[in-house]
């Protein structure tokens, strides 16, 4: 009798709990870089996603953001990667033409859903015509002042100077303004300001151009002329400087909050117009992170569907207010509790006239040498035109090595 009801029980865990237990197995892993609030914020989208009811569930796997770019290169194409991976757009025309990494998503999507997120965000997911991934935050650079020496925050490159002036005692170490000038990524801002940008039209570099020469001798007026910029700024430097109340305002991103001691007071604000590129916004350069489905997946159609999941409004709710991180869903900041908060609504109101960081594969070639002639220009070992001529010519040679 005994026998006949465990052969019975095992018949029917077969028939019933087996078939149960292979659908649970099915599993997706999803790769990103977040850490601290972040991390936290994402665990419990993918948390809420799993407990939706779904036959499959969703693995996340924290990387290293220092080795995290090169992982996704070497693992992805060789089918050792994940389903789904998140990352920011500036790598997104080198793995589309080294092939393997990613594919055009354009079966799944329609007008409505794209129609969802900040236009440029969805540009930024764009290569060639198709759409590799849908995005999920963004980042602009922004202003940050200290309320306690700032009471209305520059809208104008005049304004700007006239406030930093009045701030300004270099001898004593007190800075109007703190941001790293010398930095190309940080520098976009004012250089989209008069028209520049480094491609002329599609992916062929143009960095010499008169607009970004411009923009680079507005630069020195501010830092050579009128003095309102400290010498070497390092993200430590301005931080500290801000800290101690001794920069009254900072160009930076959302990561700079972290850094902001308990007892300054600070406000944040878009980003000044520019007298002298006839009034144009400075536009800081975005980037996005976008949601990619690895090409090698087996689960792509479980892959999308956490990705569409990642990238609606439950999901970016929690981001905003949990991770503290701005989403690319427009509808996000429809919520109550996210228009109310100033910090996101300043970089929403900011990504507005921001600029896709662009995501050619020649990009990563135009790194270092607009970086040298940055340098060479804020030690005033060269002049900007010089500088810059020197740079177009290194990224040419980088770009003819690219391409063989």
């Amino acid at each position: 009798m005994n026998k006949r009801i465990t052969w019975l029980a095992l018949a029917v865990f077969a028939t019933v709990v087996a078939p149960c237990l292979a659908l649970a197995q099915t599993q997706i892993v999803v790769w990103h870089a977040y850490r601290g609030k972040e991390k936290v914020a994402f665990e419990q989208v993918v948390a809420d996603f799993n407990a939706g009811g779904h036959d499959f569930t969703v693995k996340t796997l924290g990387v290293p953001y220092d080795a995290y770019a090169d992982k996704i290169t070497a693992a992805v194409p060789r089918g050792k990667g994940p389903d789904v991976f998140i990352y920011a757009q500036d790598r997104l025309g080198g793995w589309v033409e080294a092939g393997g990494t990613i594919e055009p998503i354009d079966f799944y999507i329609d007008e409505e859903m794209t129609g969802a997120f900040i236009p440029a965000t969805m540009e930024a997911m764009t290569y060639q015509g198709n759409v590799y991934g849908l995005p999920v935050n963004f980042k602009v650079l922004t202003m940050i002042y200290n309320k306690a020496l700032v009471t209305t925050p520059p809208a104008t490159s005049s304004e700007l100077v006239a406030t930093a002036k009045g701030l300004t005692d270099a001898g004593a170490g007190k800075f109007g303004l703190a941001y790293n000038f010398g930095d190309f990524y940080y520098h976009s801002a004012l250089m989209n300001a008069f028209g520049g940008n480094v491609f002329a039209g599609s992916n062929q570099p143009l960095v010499n151009k008169p607009e970004n020469i411009a923009s680079v001798e507005l630069m020195m007026e501010w830092f050579d002329v009128h003095g309102i910029l400290p010498a070497e700024p390092s993200s430590t430097l301005i931080t500290t400087l801000f800290n101690k109340g001794d920069a009254a305002m900072v160009f930076s991103g959302p990561w700079f909050l972290s850094e902001i001691a308990d007892g300054v007071d600070y406000g944040l604000a878009v980003l000044p117009t520019i007298d002298e590129a006839g009034g144009a916004p400075m536009a800081p350069w975005m980037t996005v992170e976008g949601a990619y489905i690895a090409a090698p997946s087996e689960h792509k159609d479980e892959a999308f569907a956490f990705v569409q999941h990642l990238t609606g409004v439950e999901a970016g709710r929690v981001m905003a207010l949990g991770g503290r991180q701005t989403p690319a869903n427009m509808a996000v900041y429809e919520d109550a509790e996210v228009a109310a908060d100033p910090v996101l609504a300043a970089f929403r109101e900011q990504v507005e006239v921001a600029c896709p960081m662009p995501n050619y594969a020649e990009m990563t070639m135009v790194w270092s040498p607009v970086t040298t002639a940055m340098n060479a220009v804020v030690r005033k070992a060269s002049s900007p035109q010089a500088a810059f001529d020197a740079a177009q010519e290194d990224v040419e040679e980088r770009v003819k090595s690219l391409r063989k």
